[in-house]
C-alpha cells in the first residue's frame, strides 16, 4: 500500500498550492514595477534613437571586421592548443573527462539543492500570503499570545479548625461539591523552519 500512501500524501500536501500562491504574489509585486520602467524607457528612448542615427556605418563595419579577425585568430589558437592536448596523452584525457563528469554531477546536485531551497522559500511566502488573504495571521498571533501567557497557579484555602462536635455536624450538612472541568490546554501551531 506504499503507492496508495504516496498518492494520498501527494494529494494532501499543500506545498505546491502555496508555491503557486507565492509565485502569483511575487508576479503581482513585479508587475507593479512595470509602469516605472515604461516611463524610464519613454524618457531615454529619444536620446538612444538619436545616437543610433548618428553612427557612421563605415565605422561599424571596420570594428566588425577587426573583431572578426581577432575572433578567427583566437579560435585558431584554441583549436591548435586542443589538438596538441589530444596528442599528448590519452590517459590524462580520460582522467580529465572523468574529473569533468564528477564536477558536473556536483554542480547539478548543488543546483538541485538551490532549486529546492528556492521552491521552499516561495512556498513559505505563498503560505504567508494565503494566511494573509484568509486573515489567519491575526489568529495565529492570538493563539501564540495565549500559549505564552503564564498560567494561574491554584491557591489553597485553609479554614480555621472547629471543635469535633461542630465538625461532625458540618460534615453531615455538607452537600457534594460539583467538580470543575479541567483547564483546556492551548497549543500553538508549529511552523516548519525554513531550509538552510
Amino acid at each position: 500500500m506504499a503507492i496508495t500512501d504516496d498518492i494520498r500524501k501527494a494529494a494532501t500536501d499543500p506545498t505546491p498550492l502555496y508555491f503557486l500562491a507565492g509565485t502569483a504574489d511575487l508576479a503581482v509585486q513585479q508587475a507593479k514595477k512595470v509602469p516605472g520602467l515604461v516611463e524610464q524607457i519613454r524618457t531615454e528612448a529619444p536620446a538612444r534613437i538619436e545616437t543610433v542615427k548618428n553612427i557612421d556605418p563605415n565605422a561599424v563595419q571596420e570594428k566588425a571586421t577587426i573583431r572578426a579577425k581577432e575572433a578567427q585568430e583566437t579560435i585558431q589558437t584554441k583549436v591548435t592548443e586542443f589538438i596538441s592536448i589530444l596528442d599528448t596523452d590519452l590517459k590524462k584525457l580520460g582522467e580529465s573527462a572523468q574529473d569533468l563528469a564528477l564536477r558536473g554531477v556536483g554542480v547539478a546536485a548543488e543546483y538541485a539543492v538551490k532549486a529546492k531551497e528556492t521552491y521552499e522559500k516561495v512556498a513559505e511566502h505563498g503560505e504567508q500570503t494565503v494566511k494573509t488573504w484568509r486573515g489567519e495571521a491575526a489568529e495565529e498571533i492570538e493563539e501564540l499570545a495565549i500559549a505564552v501567557e503564564p498560567k494561574a497557579e491554584p491557591v489553597e484555602v485553609r479554614s480555621e479548625e472547629k471543635p469535633a462536635a461542630a465538625a461532625a455536624e458540618s460534615a453531615s450538612a455538607k452537600k457534594p461539591v460539583a467538580k470543575k472541568a479541567p483547564a483546556r490546554k492551548v497549543t500553538a501551531k508549529k511552523a516548519t523552519p525554513p531550509a538552510k
